[in-house]
């Protein structure tokens, strides 16, 4: 794997990859919050031998430039614009979409470029149907609240949310959630906010038709004790992806590639594989 940093609508970033760089075809991986790209590195790892493998920090993450929010809009679009922008830096024409949370903005750009979104690994996010945010969320598009709840967050209180939700029997590995306390700066809280401000509930369900249609191979992995966004979604993808093949890790919370890797990647690597190939 190597890094570098790319500077796209205005906004740096780091990105991460591995494979040939003058391959238009890629796996590319988009991260939720509150991670980076580096939440990606073990099935990175694991798919690297298929082709090439990208990996980028949405802006206001990881590495990522910081933004305001007077400077950048940090909605769902903004998000999908952004990656149409790193696609395009890349000469990346054909993706292979792994998505988790608020990584599934990468469902708005495959929409609008039918011909360029080759297949996706949906994880706890998707076109999510008669959905209501989760409680942290609702607090966060609260006027005003949200703004000052926001700086009084401390290390304790985020290990807490982070267990809400990721519970029991599988926690998240002690590095990783210290990892994202560091990155948890209070720009990065503020695009957060933002973001759950600038997106409706029901932002996606209007993408349910358009990728009936395209019907792209798609697998669906979920944690079973998911509270931010419940397991019934899972099976609930196959309304915008009929082909969908559908896992849920009984043991695992909202990031199951992180709880359960070993797990994930046996699902998910195989299902790679297979569309690089062509034999799906």
């Amino acid at each position: 794997m190597s890094s570098c940093e790319v500077s796209c609508l205005g906004v740096r970033t780091r990105v991460i990859e591995s494979g040939d760089r003058d391959a238009d075809e890629a796996i590319v991986f988009l991260h939720g919050q509150p991670g980076s790209a580096d939440d990606w590195a073990d099935l990175m790892r694991e798919a690297a031998p298929l082709g090439r493998v990208v990996a980028f920090d949405w802006p206001g993450w990881g590495e990522a430039e910081r933004p305001s929010r007077d400077s950048w809009d940090f909605s769902a679009g903004a998000l999908a614009t952004f990656l149409a922008a790193v696609l395009a830096h890349l000469r990346i024409r054909k993706a292979h979409l792994v998505m988790h949370d608020i990584g599934g903005v990468g469902l708005l750009w495959g929409a609008a470029h039918p011909d360029a979104l080759a297949s996706a690994v949906i994880i706890d996010t998707g076109v999510l149907i008669d959905f209501r945010w989760h409680p942290v969320a609702r607090l966060m598009r609260a006027p005003i609240l949200g703004d000052v709840l926001l700086p009084l967050v401390t290390r304790l209180t985020f290990r807490a949310f982070v267990r809400y939700y990721n519970p029991q029997p599988r926690a998240l590995p002690r590095e990783v959630v210290d990892r994202w306390w560091a990155g948890y700066s209070l720009p990065t809280r503020r695009g957060m906010l933002a973001f759950y401000r600038a997106t409706p509930e029901k932002a996606f369900e209007r993408l349910r038709a358009p990728l009936t249609s395209l019907d792209v191979p798609a697998l669906v992995l979920w944690g079973r004790h998911d509270p931010a966004v419940p397991v019934e979604q899972a099976w609930r993808q196959r309304e915008s992806f009929p082909s969908a093949e559908v896992v849920v890790l009984d043991d695992s919370g909202h990031w199951p590639y992180l709880d359960d890797p070993n797990r994930s990647a046996a699902a998910v690597i195989p299902f790679l594989e297979r569309q690089l190939s062509g034999s799906d």
